[in-house]
């Protein structure tokens, strides 16, 4: 595996400052990240011991241990006892997974997710519209005929609308997007779930999907943003009383 270019603690120790006394165990991954995804290291690289890059972040060894052990379930490092730690992908594979776990491990603000959501939404239908395929559209309306045939079974009915909103962000052909709507989706799970609980519930949200395909259909990407606008207003209500 190549190493990190010249000297790797003379490298990594110019690249990183040391950290306040007292800060916890994300800090340190944070400054890592900021590290690996800069560009500069190449996959496959081979990083410094733990105890110089505890001498070097300012901080003790079980932070960095705990980081690089935090960083590794991530997908970011690979840790291999008796060799080392090494840098599993370039800068371009490796932020997508950075900003899933920048969420994950930040505090949790449902509204202000809500708001992400439907901003993410939102754009997602606008780019479906001026992408989708024929057979996207036909995979889209499937989702739609499900979600109206299991009106009366809501798990049914949450998975074909699920499904639904899947189909979109594939449709919309910008994959770190589609990164960024599946993180906060999974976010809120756990109010979606609950989001549509009656019939009638069940009904707006067919036709409020239904109005997102249309305009979809049609190319039309102002009327897919408008029609997913209202669909996210009333879906946020709908998780907020959940």
């Amino acid at each position: 595996m190549p190493a990190f270019p010249g000297e790797p603690v003379d490298e990594i120790a110019a690249a990183l400052t040391t950290i306040p006394s007292g800060s916890p165990v994300s800090e340190v991954a944070r400054r890592l990240l900021d590290l690996f995804t800069g560009g500069s290291i190449p996959p496959g690289t081979r990083l410094p011991p733990e105890r110089q890059l505890s001498a070097t972040l300012g901080v003790g060894r079980s932070a960095v241990r705990e980081a690089l052990a935090a960083l590794e379930i991530l997908g970011i490092v690979d840790v291999r006892p008796g060799s080392g730690t090494y840098l599993r992908g370039a800068a371009s594979e490796l932020l997508p997974q950075t900003l899933r776990w920048g969420l994950l491990i930040g505090e949790r603000n449902t509204a202000q997710l809500l708001e992400l959501r439907e901003g993410l939404e939102i754009f997602v239908a606008r780019l479906a519209a001026s992408r989708a395929d024929g057979a996207t559209i036909a995979r889209l309306e499937r989702c739609a005929e499900r979600m109206r045939d299991s009106i009366g079974d809501l798990p049914a009915f949450a998975k074909a609308d699920l499904e639904f909103h899947q189909v979109l962000a594939e449709a919309a052909g910008n994959e770190t997007l589609t990164d960024h709507v599946h993180v906060v989706r999974s976010l809120l799970q756990v109010y979606a779930d609950r989001a549509v609980h009656d019939r009638g519930h069940a009904e707006h949200a067919v036709a409020e999907h239904e109005a997102v395909l249309e305009a979809v259909r049609r190319g039309d990407q102002d009327a897919a943003a408008s029609a997913m606008a209202v669909h996210m207003s009333t879906a946020t209500a709908r998780l907020l009383d959940a």
